[in-house]
């Protein structure tokens, strides 16, 4: 790869100034990192970095404040989108670049939250130490193609620019002066992007792994006199993972020439994530002038690559997977050792390697203390404790072992180049190639159309590559099939190299299908991509087969089955219906049992809740009255489903079916209209009137303005979803949360549903003579700023009608609805 001079040096002068940095909150004792490897050759033609350093780019902000970025090289492209995005998102990226960074303690103290000794921060940055982020960013910022090195070096100077420009002062309030908000590297942001590879992962496992060191050692010490640092945090808090702590799912079609009215390729993008916080999608359109132009959303932090969108000739869209992405690797230890300290692996003794790593946490105004520790590691990688589950020392069945964690995504490099190459794509044919060379999707499955009316789905997640043959062992082992079970984690074992992961599963061997009618996931396996070709024969570690699907993929799948408008065959305009359309399955296969049920009462223990589902339309609008009843129904059942007719792996999308008119489900009906009436709710009140939006201002309050919002859940089997997701949204930065009602998304403080998660970048596309032609929304609006224009826009769009919007691609539509453009310009010498 050549790169000129100047910006070898560059480079070279980020990832100094930028350790230098970092010395006095994260030194450690690395072991000698790998050598660079050569990145892929520039495609034709793509000027990567900008001619002399001389940066220049257009945004053009359309109604919504959606900007479209265009630039004569990827350099100049990233500037223009670095600095749009800081303009409407700052606060988030600031934060995630201290949290990846391990610099949480320093800047907020050791716990998230106050005074509370939950030492959060601590376990957070010692986490990201041990996990190694930052090195692998370093090493890794030299493997990428030359083309995405100069988007992220570009959009690090255009965020920069935006700070500059705009003065910390005066920025969204939410973050202004704070002292955690600092310009920001190439390195920071490709540490960002590790940090964001391990989110289905590792990520969720800095708990364990702060705990894991031997019996007979302090967890941490003073770095300046070597004594143990007590903690207030309990480690028995600290239990298995979740490892998809957002719930994030989505909904995503592709629907081909056999099934589109049209004969070209038709596509449903419809990703559930959370409304605030470090998964916040923001909208945007790029251009490179005879090279790129693409239209479409990414996560926060994506350097000027569209994750989910568009270009003239595909169309694209993900799921969250249900594969494994990490494994868990049980070591026996060495009895001859009594530190505890080596393992055996292939009946050889192996010594742990250790890496000492540094933290400063402030304990006080303007006061720190320099928090050390030290992180074990095995050849499956690192050590973790999970008491009374993953202990270091006799386990469950009374032998002595330890546990170690390989995550597939440490490191991945692969990222940002497999989304430009989806970017990049001109056909099916050219988008699948990119999961041959790439395997950087991490945690998502893939859904595609083309043009022409392909239609291609893989599970693009990097999966830990262990043999066939071991894994044919593994299946049939009790002790691992038992500690999987009891865990609900992938644990093999740590004593035999034939259970050492190869990499990740190449492409080949990937879940994938490719047709002319339809590809689809809900979150379900890849297994019913296609009923009609069920997908199986791969390693388990990409999830089940045979499995009773949800109710909202059997949504899907009926709604797929029940064909389109035009004599069975799909418009665009039957794609958004069914996308906002808000019907939702259970109310489909129950209402009318359930109303039956009503009728046969004797009493009038549940004539209130018989009442206001006598008056339901079956649907989750904002006048759906009723509503509410049937999701309070919905989450009793779904505790204790009563289904007359169990599941069949042999009919799984009409199994189970027809409800069990019994005494439970008169139970669950007497339990949910209690809920309601003891909230202090009407139990015929409309959903709008108890579904709401509130968003929170600056300094985390709530706005006051609650916003009727229809939508279903996952509850009761909706396709549109919508709900409260009052946990951790990934950042520091304030939000109001209502207490939810046990059992339920209800609150009885908040007079309802506060919806905080669910659809957000959603859109529905078609091909056309004329290219592609889009409706889509996103739902919270662009901008995080309380003070921004378009803090709320399209979520007032939303609300007053689901509803979506043209989405511009052509360049006479954007010209045509340009409020705002700029001509940016600077220089990266």
């Amino acid at each position: 790869m050549y790169t000129p001079k100047f910006k070898r040096s560059l480079l070279a002068t980020l990832v100094l100034s930028s350790s230098l940095a970092l010395a006095a909150c994260g030194d450690s004792e690395p072991d000698t990192p790998p050598e660079p490897e050569t990145p892929p050759p520039a495609p034709s033609g793509l000027v990567a970095f900008a001619p002399n350093g001389q940066l220049d780019a257009k945004i053009q902000w359309t109604d919504y404040g959606v900007p479209y970025v265009s630039a004569d090289n990827m350099e100049s492209l990233g500037y223009g989108v670095g600095y749009a995005f800081a303009q409407d998102n700052i606060c988030i990226l600031a934060d995630q670049v201290v949290k990846f960074n391990s610099q949480r303690g320093y800047y907020h103290g050791p716990d998230a939250v106050p005074g509370s000794g939950d030492s959060e921060n601590i376990l957070t940055d010692f986490g990201f130490l041990t996990l190694g982020i930052r090195e692998n960013a370093e090493v890794g910022f030299e493997q990428i193609s030359e083309e995405t090195q100069a988007l992220i070096t570009g959009y690090a100077a255009g965020y920069n620019r935006y700070l500059a420009d705009t003065g910390v002062a005066n920025i969204d309030p939410a973050c202004a002066n704070a002292p955690w908000v600092q310009p920001i590297t190439p390195i920071d942001l490709m540490t960002y992007a590790q940090g964001v590879a391990l989110l289905p992962g590792a990520a969720n496992f800095t708990g364990p792994l702060f705990l894991a060191v031997p019996s007979n050692q302090s967890i941490v010490t003073d770095a300046a006199t070597g004594e143990p640092v007590p903690l207030n945090f309990d480690p028995q808090s600290v239990g298995i993972p979740d490892t998809n702590p957002t719930e994030a799912g989505s909904n995503g079609w592709a629907i081909g020439k056999d099934l589109s009215a049209s004969g070209q390729g038709m596509l449903i993008a419809n990703p559930h994530f959370p409304h605030s916080g470090n998964q916040r999608f923001w909208q945007f359109g790029i251009e490179v002038p005879g090279h790129l132009k693409v239209v479409g959303g990414s996560l926060s932090g994506m350097p000027g690559i569209i994750n989910i969108g568009f270009n003239e000739d595909v169309a694209w869209t993900h799921t969250f997977s249900t594969a494994s992405r990490f494994t868990i690797h049980r070591l026996t230890l060495d009895t001859n050792d009594s530190t505890g300290t080596t393992y055996l692996l292939d009946g050889e003794p192996v010594k742990m390697t250790t890496k000492t790593h540094q933290i400063r946490v402030a304990n006080g105004p303007d006061s720190y203390m320099t928090l050390r520790k030290t992180s074990y590691y095995s050849e499956f990688g690192p050590l973790i404790i999970v008491p009374n589950a993953l202990p270091w020392g006799n386990d469950a069945t009374g032998q002595v072992a330890a546990y170690a964690l390989h995550d597939a995504n440490l490191p991945n490099y692969e990222l940002f180049d497999h989304w430009f190459g989806m970017n990049r794509a001109s056909s099916i044919a050219e988008y699948k190639q990119t999961f041959a060379d790439f395997t950087g999707t991490v945690f998502n499955n893939a859904m595609a159309t083309d043009k022409d009316g392909n239609v291609f789905f893989s599970d693009g997640s990097s999966v830990p590559n262990i043999a066939p043959e071991a894994l044919a062992v593994w299946s049939q082992h009790p002790l691992y099939q038992a500690l999987t079970q009891q865990s609900g984690l992938f644990i093999f074992p740590g004593d035999d190299s034939a259970f050492m992961p190869q990499g990740t599963v190449p492409f080949a061997q990937a879940p994938q299908l490719e047709r002319t009618d339809f590809v689809q996931n809900s979150n379900d396996s890849f297994w019913l991509t296609n009923p009609e070709a069920p997908i199986s024969g791969v390693s388990p570690l990409w999830g089940p087969v045979g499995n009773q699907q949800s109710l909202r993929s059997r949504l899907g799948q009926k709604m797929l089955a029940e064909g389109g408008s035009a004599n069975g065959l799909f418009t665009r305009a039957d794609l958004v219906d069914r996308l906002i359309g808000n019907r939702n399955y259970l109310g489909e296969a129950i209402l009318t049992d359930l109303l039956a049920l009503c009728d046969a009462q004797t009493t009038d223990v549940i004539a209130p809740a018989c009442g206001a589902l006598a008056q339901w339309d079956g649907l989750m609008n904002v006048d759906s009255v009723g509503a509410m009843v049937f999701r309070e129904f919905a989450f009793e059942f779904n505790r204790n489903p009563q289904w007359q007719v169990p599941y069949n792996p042999e009919l799984p999308l009409t199994t189970p079916h027809t409800l069990a008119a019994n005494e439970v489900v008169v139970q669950q009906l007497a339990a949910a209209q209690q809920r309601i009436i003891g909230a202090g709710l009407d139990i015929n009140a409309p959903l709008g009137s108890v579904q709401f939006v509130e968003k929170s201002l600056a300094d985390g309050s709530a706005s006051g303005l609650k916003l009727p919002w229809g939508g279903a859940h996952n509850i009761e089997g909706g396709f549109n979803v919508f709900r409260s997701n009052m946990g951790n949204d990934g950042t520091v930065l304030p939000r109001h949360r209502y207490p939810l009602l046990p059992g339920s998304d209800l609150s009885a403080a908040a007079g309802g549903y506060h919806i905080t998660y669910g659809s957000s970048w959603m859109f529905a596309l078609e091909f056309t003579d004329d290219g592609p032609v889009a409706e889509g929304l996103l739902s919270y609006s662009q901008s995080s700023n309380s003070e921004s224009d378009h803090f709320i826009d399209q979520t007032l769009l939303y609300s007053s009608e689901p509803q979506l919007r043209p989405l511009y691609f052509h360049q006479a539509d954007i010209d045509a609805h340009t409020e705002v453009e700029l001509q940016l310009t600077g220089s990266s010498q």
